[in-house]
Parts: structure tokens; sequence; C-alpha cells
């Protein structure tokens, strides 16, 4: 069993890379320089680095049409034009973080879940994929509750 790991697609969030404070918080948008290595961005799935810029926007990562709809906070550098992609490794932000796990089907509903502490997640994830109920996994920064990334059967 492989599985892929995705960081959400930039699109979206392009047109608003160099707009202006006003603009950006009349559409509930932060900008934020990183001042430690703990602003995960989730396009290239890395921290970013001391003196960067990233966006703090709403991110509905879950857009089914039942209960487990959702959406939180999440960062989004400036300038990131390509999501990561990883096969069969965990990517830079999921080492050093507690992550929850969520397991669903193909109808969006969640059949299982789990925390893995940091280093785990490649464990965790093949252990939720053995449920052959679960298509997709969504991965969130157990602490903070953000969206980490998508990881689907390969």
């Amino acid at each position: 069993m492989t599985y892929r790991i995705t960081g959400i697609d930039p699109a979206p969030y392009q047109h608003l890379f160099g707009q202006s404070e006003e603009e950006l918080a009349r559409r509930g948008i932060v900008r934020m320089t990183v001042d430690s290595p703990t602003f995960p961005c989730r396009v290239s799935l890395t921290d970013r680095a001391i003196g960067e810029t990233v966006l703090l926007v709403n991110h509905i990562s879950h857009d089914v049409a039942n209960p487990y709809r959702a959406s939180h906070a999440i960062f989004v550098s400036e300038g990131d034009q390509e999501a990561a992609e990883y096969i069969d490794e965990a990517p830079p932000v999921f080492e050093k973080r507690i992550l929850s796990l969520r397991g669903f089907d193909t109808e969006g509903m969640m059949v299982e879940a789990l925390l893995t502490q940091p280093g785990e997640a490649d464990a965790g994830i093949r252990k939720l994929f053995a449920n052959p109920d679960i298509q997709t996994i969504h991965a969130h920064n157990a602490t903070r509750g953000c969206f980490s990334a998508r990881i689907e059967r390969n």
C-alpha cells in the first residue's frame, strides 16, 4: 500500500500575494512575518524561514455536505507557485508535530481517527489505510487543530 500527501493548491490564494494590509483585512486575512520556525505553509508543507511573510487565511479543508464539513485558519506562504507532493513519506511539517489523523470514507464521513507523536506519521497513516473503508486521510496539527494536508491512497 502506498500513499500520496499533497499540499493545497496555491491558485485560490495567489491573487492575494502582495495585496495591502487593508485589502487583506477587508477579506478577513492577516499577513504575518515569520518570527520562529513554527509557521507551516500548507502549499509547500514546510515551516517557513524567519523573516518571510505568510498569509493567515480560512481554508475549507473538507468541503462535504455532511456534519464533517470543516474549515480552519492555515498559513500560506506568499509566492509559492506549486503544491508539494510526497509519496510514501511524511513531509517536514509532520515530523516535529503531534498530528490528528482523520480517516474518511467515500462519502466524506469519518470512519476512524488517531493521534501520532512526532516522527510517527508514516506508521499512523499506514494503520488507518489498513482499514479498506478509509479512502482519504486528513492530517491536522493536534495542538491548534488546523488542517495540515490531505493524504490519499496511491
